[in-house]
């Protein structure tokens, strides 16, 4: 195929995936579920399991094996943007007088998944040779495993609470924090298994990788933030917001680049950018540059959707495949909002308050497929199981707003005189 057919092919291929992915997104909104559910939806509808089964023939003209590398790189750049927006915006401080309450949930919602998926792993070896996993999982795969389960999405959280009215709850509040330090927690725990993982095929062992990736964090806190401080809020070198956004693009795909160089993937090296960009003087996000990142990385993250459903393989789904969704996808939901009602209700929530903070702990959504995503590259997931892996995501998040209804239902119901509400100020 020519130069030119071949671009021809992939200016008409991202016209499909942009229009199939929004008006699926929209559609999901109607029916009360998260703009991404739509998004990824159509993603693996765009896929070789449906669209390539139904209609082989469209799906080969569509999406020729020439433009894999231009698919694939529009989606690791807007993987870098919609991460670096993340990592800018992850504050911390938002905990305040409730630090200690979302601390403990956040601890028992990942420890807690993350026990239960590791320990499945190891107890579940002969089911998962059935599933194209090696017969000795190395530890990289085992703990991955655990992390798979223990994920929570922050986008997808956040926005569940803004629709839902309960910005400003005290469930809201907590579940939103917790969801940030489960961001933490579980980004640096990946970052380890993927190192350990990755080993193969490098030219450095793990101990130098680790120690160089030290270094460059260690690096990017103490040099890179005052210098882009100077740059981007000095009195003598203020820049244009145009200019900022493209400087602040340019320096995350670098970190990227760096984290990917080091056996990682590039997405530590986005969040890791985004968060050493400093903010505005009193700690406030630049609306100029927030709004960009989100229009940018919204109208692009719809090729990350496409070149993950490529590798979501129904055809290799058997009972077996089949048996293993329904078991994951109990274990993450019911581990993940055990954990989080049972820890809410300990940092001093009420009971239906408690329930809400467990139920929106259990949407996965982006956040999961790009760990999932990443696991695949690394070699620690198999075809099959990245299969059930993304279907458990897709339904843990669709499974969010229902019991969140369902749990607001329990709420209206009449409460016993011993149990008051308790105060937003009693909570530690």
């Amino acid at each position: 195929m020519s130069p030119d057919a071949m671009v021809m092919h992939f200016v008409g291929a991202s016209a499909l995936i942009l229009v199939a992915a929004h008006a699926a997104g929209w559609l999901a909104r109607k029916l009360k579920q998260p703009y991404i559910v739509g998004q990824l939806t159509a993603g693996i509808a765009l896929g070789p399991s449906l669209l390539g089964s139904l209609a082989p023939d469209a799906y080969d003209s569509l999406f020729p094996d020439g433009i894999g590398p231009a698919l694939t790189g529009f989606a690791q750049f807007a993987l870098v943007v919609f991460l670096f927006a993340v990592g800018y915006e992850l504050d911390l401080k938002v905990l305040g007088s409730r630090a200690r309450t979302a601390v403990t949930v956040a601890l028992a919602a990942f420890v807690v998944p993350m026990a239960v998926g590791s320990g499945c792993a190891l107890l579940f070896q002969e089911q998962l040779r059935d599933l194209g996993m090696p017969r000795d999982l190395s530890p990289a795969m085992v703990v991955f495993a655990g992390v798979a389960l223990s994920i929570t999405a922050v986008p997808v959280l956040t926005a569940i609470v803004r629709e839902n009215g309960l910005a400003r709850t005290v469930p809201g509040v907590v579940a939103v924090s917790a969801a940030g330090l489960l961001d933490v927690i579980g980004w640096t725990v990946l970052a380890g298994t993927m190192m350990d993982g990755a080993g193969d095929g490098h030219a450095l062992g793990w101990p130098w990788r680790a120690l160089l990736a030290a270094g460059f964090t260690a690096l990017m806190l103490v040099a890179a933030r005052p210098l882009l401080r100077l740059l981007l809020w000095g009195p003598r070198t203020r820049m244009e917001p145009s200019l900022r956004l493209a400087l602040l693009i340019g320096f995350a795909l670098g970190s990227a680049w760096v984290t990917h160089s080091l056996g990682l993937h590039v997405i530590f090296g986005a969040l890791l950018a985004g968060v050493v960009v400093p903010r505005e003087k009193g700690g406030t996000l630049d609306p100029e540059l927030v709004r960009p990142l989100h229009d940018v990385s919204s109208l692009l993250l719809p090729f990350f959707f496409v070149v993950s459903g490529q590798s979501v393989a129904l055809d290799t789904m058997d009972a077996t495949g089949w048996v293993a969704l329904l078991v994951v996808t109990v274990l993450a939901v019911t581990t993940k909002i055990g954990s989080g009602t049972v820890a809410a209700r300990l940092g001093g929530l009420d009971r239906d308050d408690a329930r809400t903070v467990g139920v929106l702990l259990s949407a996965r959504g982006l956040t999961e497929l790009i760990a999932l995503n990443a696991g695949l590259q690394a070699g620690l997931l198999s075809e099959p199981l990245y299969t059930v892996l993304v279907f458990m995501a897709l339904t843990t998040t669709l499974l969010t707003q229902p019991l969140l209804l369902l749990t607001r239902h329990l709420a209206e119901r009449p409460r016993p005189a011993h149990s008051p509400p308790v105060p937003v100020a009693d909570m530690g």
